[in-house]
């Protein structure tokens, strides 16, 4: 199923459905020329789509958002039962695009996942971007725990400014949101795997990872050694801004991007 742009929207932008073997993914396209791949961390879609509109207008690129399946109340195939699978569900939708040159950026999560796809080795994808990610693991600097938070603890955590954090009809509750128990039901409870700092060595792309000064999900030390552990990186600090510099800091992070792709 696809929706079509609504009239008078600023740009074109569909929403479509597409079936890979089991599993459903629900993609938001904006389609300019140069591929980007966004993918969002635990605060869900809507945590990107203003990335994703920057993106598409400054620099006529075609931009992908999916949703990644499980999340915002889209089914879940039983086969996708880590982060790995997941990545290689977005290999085949590059393939099933037919893409090249993409860029993939993730924040969070979407950082693991970033990384993941990258290690799958496509020709597809040519440069990474991680933004605050997470899944390796650091001594000294142990990812924060948000299994059991209430999303206002969360965005306590998540912002240099939490008064400028959007906060979500009714105040989020009092508990963990169905977006975060979808994202347990990929990371497992630690939200990190073992292996994933030694793996990202065999990396052989650009991979450009941007940190938030201020997060409070994992410090800017985490994102030093995740930047340390892939061979042609570049780190950029991002001063005011706390783990969603696409949602706190948008122009500064879009600044960073395209700064090292001159």
């Amino acid at each position: 199923m696809t929706t079509l742009p609504t009239a008078g929207s600023l740009r074109p932008t569909r929403t479509e459905t597409r079936t890979l073997g089991p599993a459903e993914v629900t993609l938001q396209d904006r389609d300019r020329t140069r591929p980007f791949l966004l993918l969002h961390g635990g605060g869900g879609v809507a945590t990107m789509t203003g990335l994703a509109d920057l993106l598409a207008e400054r620099t006529h690129s075609r931009v992908l958002l999916p949703t990644h399946p499980g999340f915002g109340g889209t089914p879940k195939a039983a086969s996708l039962t880590g982060v790995t699978e997941l990545a290689e569900l977005y290999v085949a939708l590059l393939d099933d695009l037919d893409l090249t040159d993409v860029t993939v950026i993730g924040n969070s999560f979407g950082g693991w996942l970033a990384a993941e796809i990258a290690l799958r080795k496509s020709p597809r994808v040519s440069g990474a971007v991680i933004i605050d990610g997470i899944g390796i693991e650091v001594d000294g600097h142990p990812l924060t725990d948000i299994s059991g938070m209430s999303p206002t603890e969360i965005r306590a955590l998540s912002f240099h400014d939490p008064g400028k954090a959007p906060v979500p009809p009714g105040g989020g509750g009092t508990g963990p949101t169905p977006d975060v128990r979808a994202l347990i039901g990929y990371t497992g409870p630690t939200m990190a795997d073992p292996s994933l700092a030694g793996r990202l060595g065999e990396l052989d792309l650009p991979v450009h990872v941007v940190w938030g000064e201020s997060d409070g999900i994992v410090d800017p030390g985490y994102g030093k050694a995740y930047a340390a552990a892939i061979p042609l990186s570049t780190f950029t600090l991002l001063p005011r801004t706390g783990h969603l510099p696409q949602v706190e800091t948008p122009e500064e992070l879009l600044g960073a991007l395209l700064d090292l792709g001159r």
